[in-house]
């Protein structure tokens, strides 16, 4: 995967701009919210239940091979775009406790409702797993 950076755009800060990846096996993953595998939510805490859909991407992701690194996308539907961005420091923390140092391409989007009443966050993915 290479970054696609252009040279006078400012950095982005926990996401990239884009990227682009030769060849592989392209592995599309439904949205996550933060339930474990019983299908249980155990915290209402933002940051936590981000941090437990993310785990849920990269299981999903390893029954193809895959591993968080060859996420591509992320795309992020949150509740409350405050609820957001004040748990930064928190979200920082859990997402590199599951994706490392690894910042794909990502969106986030403010909704008005997820399916499940109890979700706070819903994370769907895009991973490219290299071949040969």
């Amino acid at each position: 995967m290479r970054i696609l950076q252009p040279p006078d755009w400012a950095k982005p800060r926990g996401y990239s701009n884009g990227v682009v990846v030769p060849s592989g096996q392209l592995v599309f993953i439904a949205g996550q919210i933060g339930w474990d595998a019983a299908g249980q939510i155990y915290s209402d805490d933002f940051a936590e239940q981000a941090q437990q859909a993310l785990l849920n991407i990269c299981a999903v992701l390893a029954e193809a091979g895959g591993k968080p690194e060859h996420v591509v996308r992320l795309v992020w539907y949150v509740l409350d775009k405050q609820e957001y961005l004040s748990s930064g420091k928190a979200l920082g923390e859990a997402y590199r406790s599951v994706m490392g140092k690894h910042f794909p391409v990502m969106t986030a989007v403010e909704v008005s409702a997820l399916i499940e009443d109890r979700a706070r966050v819903e994370i769907e993915a895009t991973a490219v797993i290299p071949t040969g």
